[in-house]
């Protein structure tokens, strides 16, 4: 009888084990994954010669996918700071990476990377260079360009906007704004024309609530002769700016000063959108979190939201037992801010003791 429930009590310290050890192998696997940068399709073409050396290749790889990695997570001042940063520091960074689709084309190498960059090792290299990087977040915007033509008193709309017309023929791939344009609809006209003597006060609430978008941009341009006034009013996130530019020399006949304004007004408001999403890495804010061993289904879902929560930057098990498993968190932000990430993913914690816990 004795050997009995010697046997039991080993077959549930097993199930126990077995239970911890599943679920730090799933932890650890899905940390993973949540602890790189992705840089997809990178493609680099280079003629294939005698001397073809094909590490040169992966080295243009690397250069090419960390400056897309920078353009995606770094404001247009702070890229300044990490312009010149040597290949030796950039593979440093990389944590993996995959080769797909080469061909050869009319003596030519074509390749495209996928570069995986090792996320601490890029926060801190950024820390070091004094750089706060953004959460790469990619958003839909309403867009509502009104071009005023001064010199004709005219109000340009749709099809006889020039912004209009070429704001979505050229995206990069390291935008993280998608912009969806007004339909070419008479109303919207029709409210915007009755409201040109105040444009600049009107709301555009008329026109924003036929789409079922929360963020939007409203451009006015006002052209007078070769100069552009440029006034945009800003809503991303709740937050709202309005912003002033003034571009002289501005031919909008010509091409190429079409596509410098373009991409002058998409940095800007690029800028501002990892503004709002930046990380302040200098704030290092240790937790420490415990949760009931015997709950796997919540372990697992808890572990999946810390790996979703961009502010937290590194996790381990701290340590476990047959009643608690002990996570310590490095968070980016105020303890506030934690407990509000965590709530907003319907997560429960309890603050009450020296270990918070988790309901």
């Amino acid at each position: 009888m004795q050997i009995k429930k010697n046997l039991n009590s080993l077959d549930k310290l097993y199930i126990i084990f077995f239970s911890i050890v599943l679920f730090i192998n799933i932890f650890i696997t899905t940390s993973s994954r949540a602890s790189i940068f992705e840089i997809t399709d990178v493609e680099i073409i280079e003629p294939f010669k005698l001397n073809f050396n094909k590490e040169k290749v992966i080295d243009k790889g690397f250069k090419k996918a960390f400056i897309r990695l920078m353009a995606v997570i770094t404001t247009t001042d702070d890229k300044n700071k990490i312009k010149n940063t040597s290949l030796s520091t950039i593979k440093r960074l990389v944590d993996s990476f995959t080769i797909s689709n080469e061909t050869f084309i009319n003596n030519e190498y074509h390749v495209k990377f996928d570069v995986n960059f090792s996320k601490k090792n890029t926060l801190n290299f950024l820390e070091k260079k004094n750089v706060f990087p953004s959460i790469p977040k990619m958003k839909k915007v309403l867009l509502i360009p009104v071009l005023v033509d001064i010199e004709q008193d005219k109000v340009l709309f749709h099809s006889d906007n020039i912004f209009y017309k070429k704001w979505n023929t050229e995206t990069k791939k390291h935008f993280l704004l998608e912009y969806i344009l007004p339909s070419e609809d008479l109303e919207d006209v029709s409210i915007i024309s009755k409201n040109i003597s105040s444009i600049e006060d009107y709301d555009f609430e008329e026109v924003i609530n036929k789409y079922d978008i929360n963020d939007y941009i409203v451009t006015i341009i006002y052209k007078n002769n070769n100069q552009l006034r440029i006034l945009s009013k800003i809503k991303l996130n709740q937050l709202f700016k309005v912003d002033n530019q003034k571009l002289e020399n501005v031919d909008l006949t010509n091409e190429k000063d079409i596509n410098s304004t373009l991409s002058k007004l998409k940095n800007t408001y690029e800028n501002y959108w990892k503004k709002i999403n930046q990380i302040n890495t200098s704030i290092k804010l240790p937790i420490t979190i415990s949760i009931n061993s015997k709950s796997y289904k919540k372990i697992q879902n808890f572990e999946e939201i810390l790996n979703d929560i961009d502010l937290v930057s590194h996790v381990d098990i701290l340590k476990f037992n047959n009643q608690n498993v002990y996570y310590k968190i490095i968070y980016n932000g105020s303890p506030k801010k934690f407990l509000t990430d965590m709530e907003s993913k319907k997560i429960k914690i309890s603050t009450q003791n020296q270990f918070w816990e988790v309901q």
